[in-house]
């Protein structure tokens, strides 16, 4: 068992303790098709997302993650455009937990890790799997394999660990 103490420009004297394996013993309905390492290798959130709470991660998720050190820079993303709303937006929808307030993404990246917080993580799998609408509008939009055909839906999927170039 692990204890994790955050320190970061958003989040101070926040702690969490690991309780599975990293990468492993996931519920059963996520299957997330990107690990957080490869998501930030493949560029999303402009290069912005985790910047200041490296310390909490593993080193090696950031040694060819695409950052950006002054702000949002969609170029940095995958598909070269913005598909990010601005955290004030998921505040507003009430979409931010506050043990987790960067959003979806940083949840993933400590339940990754093996954090548990059971009706959190429930939650946070329901907003997954409601992502999944979007695959089907690029298989019933784009042809198989068409990177060009509605790049920030592609992006968007990105962000949720859906691995869109596969589509």
């Amino acid at each position: 068992m692990k204890i994790v103490t955050v320190d970061d420009d958003i989040q101070q004297g926040y702690s969490y303790e690991l309780v599975a394996p990293v990468g492993a013993d996931f519920d059963p309905a996520f299957k997330p098709q990107l690990t957080p390492k490869q998501m930030l290798e493949l560029g999303v959130f402009g290069g912005s997302y985790l910047n200041d709470c490296q310390a909490e991660f593993p080193k090696d998720w950031f040694g060819k993650a695409k950052l950006s050190d002054h702000g949002p820079d969609p170029a940095l993303n995958f598909f070269k455009i913005s598909a990010s709303q601005p955290l004030a937006v998921w505040q507003k929808k009430g979409w931010i937990y506050p043990e987790d307030p960067r959003g979806w993404f940083q949840w993933y990246a400590r339940y990754y890790m093996g954090r548990r917080i059971p009706e959190e993580d429930q939650r946070q799998i329901r907003r997954w799997r409601a992502i999944e609408r979007h695959i089907t509008q690029l298989r019933n939009n784009c042809h198989p394999g068409d990177l060009a055909c509605r790049p920030r839906q592609r992006q968007a999927l990105l962000h949720w660990a859906y691995d869109s170039r596969k589509i």
